[in-house]
């Protein structure tokens, strides 16, 4: 059995995708061990207890810096022997040594196509860049921001006077689709990280990820 931890700060949808997958064997061989959040009120932490996941909250301010609470968070995450760690809207930057750590069995997901739009407000940048395109990345964490091996994408249309709010729900639909799929091939092995980029099935893949033939 895989064992997944998950790093939230807010509500925590794709985590419940993650948490529905495993439940409906859409991630095989596989359970949530357990779900750490930076943010005492996080709603991602009910979902997880709701799901009998436990649930934790570590508190930066007990901390005199990121690298200390980096440490102390490394330190809980490694007391589940994870085969695979989950960045579900975790809200902080990450310092080398933790990212060092788990490297090639941590994950990310990020709102835009990268290397677009790295950062936050993707959605508002999208827009008002004027694009017609839009959409999500599943990458590897690596030390630099939202700059990890991208390993699959899925693209959403942006339509004229199309709001954030409306954005934001196209890109979080398939969010959910590919999260869990990507959490699956890295538990499973089929993925790895080798010399920073992303191997799928032995294959090395392009820039903007797996791309069904």
């Amino acid at each position: 059995m895989n064992n997944i931890v998950v790093l939230i700060s807010g509500s925590g949808s794709n985590l419940q995708a993650i948490i529905d997958a495993c439940s409906n064997g859409v991630i095989k061989n596989s359970q949530i061990t357990a779900v750490i959040s930076n943010k005492e009120n996080a709603y991602g932490l009910e979902r997880a207890r709701a799901a009998n996941i436990e649930a934790i909250h570590i508190a930066p301010k007990q901390y005199g810096n990121r690298e200390q609470y980096d440490d102390a968070l490394a330190e809980r995450i490694e007391q589940f022997n994870p085969d695979v760690v989950i960045l579900a809207g975790f809200m902080r930057i990450l310092s080398g040594d933790f990212v060092r750590r788990f490297k090639g069995k941590m994950l990310n997901i990020h709102p835009s196509l990268l290397p677009k739009y790295p950062g936050l407000n993707t959605h508002q940048r999208a827009i008002d860049a004027g694009d017609t395109e839009h959409g999500t990345s599943v990458h590897f964490v690596t030390e630099e921001l939202d700059g990890g091996p991208v390993i699959l994408q899925a693209k959403v249309p942006i339509f004229a006077n199309d709001t954030v709010e409306e954005v934001t729900a196209r890109v979080q639909k398939q969010e959910h689709a590919i999260y869990p799929l990507v959490t699956q091939w890295l538990a499973e092995k089929r993925l790895t990280m080798i010399d920073g980029k992303a191997v799928f099935d032995g294959e090395i893949l392009p820039p903007q990820g797996y791309a069904a033939q």
